[in-house]
């Protein structure tokens, strides 16, 4: 993006290109400081009816990829007839600073947000359903209730303090967790109906 300031000649040039002179078929318009050029027609398409509005173009420079031309809002606004006026330069440029402004605010917000610890993050391995109430000494806990839903899990024993204590850990496979029944519901089966034979009337 060539955002410099044009020099005398240019400028000279382009007042000398905006002048509506009776022989002249195209005005010049304005610029934006990627170089592309607009200008406006004196009549609308041959086809166009006469009270149609006048044809907008833009030129790109020579030197830039069609692949890389960038157009600003405000431009495409003037071209497509949604707004009478062209933007002036400083307009444009206050645009641009406004869009590096908002891309300093996303950065930092994303190195925020990066900062945070992540939900999706896999917890750190706890001995699940245990509870520590001092040195050497852990009581078991959930472990009947992980049984009485049905729940598959992994039984540890571990000998604290002279004697032998079981803990049981969720097991991490879903598939298993969810082949074995937890509900009463789930392991109901219709009973078979045979229907008794009609009295004959």
């Amino acid at each position: 993006m060539s955002s410099k300031p044009a020099g005398p000649l240019l400028r000279i040039w382009q007042v000398w290109k905006s002048l509506r002179l009776p022989w002249r078929k195209r005005f010049f318009v304005g610029q934006d400081p990627s170089g592309n050029t607009y200008y406006e027609l004196r009549l609308p398409r041959g086809d166009a009816p006469a009270s149609a509005a006048n044809r907008r173009l833009v030129h790109y420079p020579r030197s830039t990829h069609l692949s890389e031309v960038r157009v600003p809002p405000a431009w495409h606004q003037w071209l497509r007839h949604q707004r009478s006026d062209p933007p002036s330069m400083q307009e444009q440029l206050g645009e641009l600073q406004r869009q590096a402004r908002i891309k300093v605010l996303a950065a930092e917000a994303d190195a925020r947000w990066e900062a945070k610890d992540s939900l999706l993050d896999m917890p750190k391995e706890t001995s699940a359903g245990t509870h520590t109430k001092g040195v050497g000494e852990k009581t078991t806990k959930g472990t009947a209730e992980m049984e009485g839903r049905g729940e598959i899990g992994v039984r540890e024993s571990k000998e604290v303090g002279g004697g032998k204590t079981e803990t049981q850990k969720p097991d991490p496979d879903p598939w298993k967790r969810a082949a074995t029944p937890s509900a009463p519901g789930e392991t109901w089966q219709p009973e078979a109906w045979t229907p008794a034979p009609a009295k004959k009337r």
